[in-house]
């Protein structure tokens, strides 16, 4: 009996995979920086941490952790999951879920630099996704669904669902990962700025 192999078998954390996205994005891939906010205390050497724990490329799917350092609230540090889409043919630039219209995908997705010469076709079905994929950027959602803590999963610090997503980039050629938070229309958009961290080598 001839066995069915899946062509792309799951990796490990911390595992590369040949070509993606010049060894940026990959299975336990860390990004670290700030959130541009002048009202922010800092205490440690970076706002925000997000760690890609799993990149499905076949099916442009990723999921990991997003570690926030600044919460003006009884938690000092959060820990939450998320999973998200890449842009593509299949998850194309309008959003159509979690409150987001083309207006606010217009709006969100033209704070990106590298949006610009997309601007004028994003909402086009006949846009070209081949010619994206081999561009110097890569845009993202993300979607955090529960906090993480010590006594267990919560949905919320207060109660209820997760609200909001977030409109992300990354810059190949540099390594800096851009993101903005979208809640509601009326709410002030979050902004913040990330870099790749290196993985380390441990000796045997």
């Amino acid at each position: 009996m001839q066995l069915k192999l899946d062509p792309v078998p799951p990796l490990l954390a911390n595992s590369r995979q040949n070509g993606c996205v010049e060894d940026l994005l990959y299975n336990g891939s860390k990004f670290q920086g700030f959130i541009m906010d002048e009202k922010v205390e800092r205490s440690k050497p970076y706002d925000m941490e997000i760690i890609f724990q799993h990149i499905h490329w076949r099916d442009y799917f990723i999921c990991g952790y997003l570690n926030l350092n600044t919460v003006n609230m009884r938690f000092s540090t959060l820990t939450s999951f998320f999973d998200g889409e890449f842009i593509c043919e299949k998850y194309p630039f309008l959003t159509k879920k979690w409150g987001a219209t083309e207006e606010t995908d217009r709006e969100y997705w033209g704070k990106f630099r590298g949006f610009e010469n997309y601007r004028s076709t994003f909402n086009s079905s006949e846009f070209d996704y081949k010619a994206l994929a081999e561009s110097d950027y890569v845009f993202m959602r993300l979607k955090e669904h529960c906090i993480l803590s010590d006594n267990g999963i919560v949905r919320d610090i207060n109660g209820g669902p997760i609200p909001g997503f977030y409109y992300i980039c990354l810059t190949k050629s540099t390594g800096i990962l851009e993101g903005c938070f979208y809640r509601t229309p009326w709410e002030k958009y979050e902004w913040f700025e990330l870099n790749h961290v290196p993985p380390t080598t441990e000796g045997i």
